[in-house]
């Protein structure tokens, strides 16, 4: 299926001008899945591409990029905000790219086990806000890092064969990192060039998984008033965000999922991925790959400290942090939005920020 949208021109910092429709098509991957709950059986991936018409025509070469969300918004709405200029996946398709984007099982509109249709699967605390005090029906989180990074092999490979290349570049966003950083860990020579928005990175975490399904709650919701609260506490910037901005971000989280939309109040809903295992810090210094990474100077989620050891421990020589004024842990739906894309536009294209390969830059002050 193909959706044709209206993205608005760029006329900052000498971006690309967008294309006045860059087509969306939809595809439905296949996997075998490794989330506990459901191990063993197909399940369905939703990845989506934007790329020029010519590009989906004839393909972009070896212009190709996958987007990996984080812990809890799905990749379509994290990188392709339908609202002027804050389509990630639209700026980079502009200038020429091959864009795609997957939602990990339980997120967006790929395949969701039915625990997490179950409001008892919920912590005890959110089950309040449900108006339910149940015991759980599974034994523990959803996901983990493992089933997230046997999602990406699968639309990897998928993008792979479609457009006949040998590498692609990945961009990942809060827990993105240790799933686009750890999956690069371990598949070198399947990534030119990796890119982290504020990379949940731990320098304590272990090599080994614990037993699965870890111990804890299926699932979380956030509800409109806690999704704008969360942001509120981390932009004191003044206009750090527009409200058009943030009222387009959680209108098409509720389109990416039906259900929660449904529920009193509307919700979006995500597994918990048990994370703290599998991308150590010796894996880390062993990487090569040229990496970006940026983190929001006011984020509250992902501390910049933890972004800073991992450009320390990295291995790659080409590595560039960035920090990011005015900006929180939504930088890519801030004002300062459009410094990020250019930055990553650069380093896709040249592997440098600003003319560096190797450097810790400040934008935006």
């Amino acid at each position: 299926m193909i959706r044709f949208c209206a993205v608005a021109a760029l006329a900052l910092l000498a971006s690309p001008a967008f294309a006045d429709d860059i087509p969306t098509r939809d595809h439905t991957v296949t996997v075998i899945s490794t989330v506990p709950a459901i191990a063993g059986q197909k399940s369905t991936l939703y990845v989506r591409e934007r790329a020029l018409p010519k590009v989906l025509r004839h393909g972009a070469g070896r212009k190709v990029v996958l987007f990996v969300h984080g812990a809890g918004t799905p990749a379509e709405v994290s990188f392709d905000v339908p609202y002027q200029d804050y389509s990630w996946m639209g700026y980079l398709a502009a200038a020429g790219y091959d864009v795609f984007s997957v939602d990990m099982t339980g997120y967006g509109r790929s395949a969701r086990p039915a625990p997490m249709n179950d409001k008892c699967n919920l912590s005890p605390e959110q089950q309040k806000g449900f108006g339910v005090n149940c015991p759980q029906s599974y034994p523990g989180n959803l996901t983990n890092i493992g089933s997230d990074w046997n999602d990406i092999s699968a639309a990897v490979a998928f993008i792979k064969k479609l457009r006949h290349v040998k590498k692609l570049n990945l961009v990942g966003w809060s827990q993105g990192g240790p799933r686009a950083g750890g999956w690069t860990a371990d598949h070198p020579d399947q990534v030119a060039k990796l890119i982290l928005l504020a990379p949940a990175y731990d320098r304590n975490v272990k090599a080994d998984p614990p037993p699965l399904p870890v111990p804890g709650p299926v699932f979380n919701t956030q509800s409109h008033d806690e999704f704008i609260a969360n942001w509120d506490r981390q932009a004191p910037c003044p206009g750090q965000y527009d409200q058009a901005t943030a009222a387009s971000v959680w209108s098409e989280m509720l389109k990416s999922d039906s259900v929660g939309a449904g529920w009193t109040p509307a919700v979006r809903r995500a597994p918990i991925a048990s994370g703290g295992f599998g991308w150590t810090q010796a894996k880390v210094q062993a990487m090569t790959t040229p990496t970006l990474m940026v983190s929001g100077v006011n984020d509250k989620q992902v501390n910049p400290g933890r972004v800073r050891d991992f450009y320390a421990d990295i291995g790659s020589q080409k590595k560039v942090f960035i920090d990011l004024a005015c900006s929180s842990h939504n930088a890519m739906w801030e004002k300062n939005h459009l410094l990020l894309f250019k930055a990553s536009l650069e380093w896709l294209e040249k592997g440098t920020v600003n003319g560096h390969t190797q450097a810790m830059l400040k934008l935006g002050y």
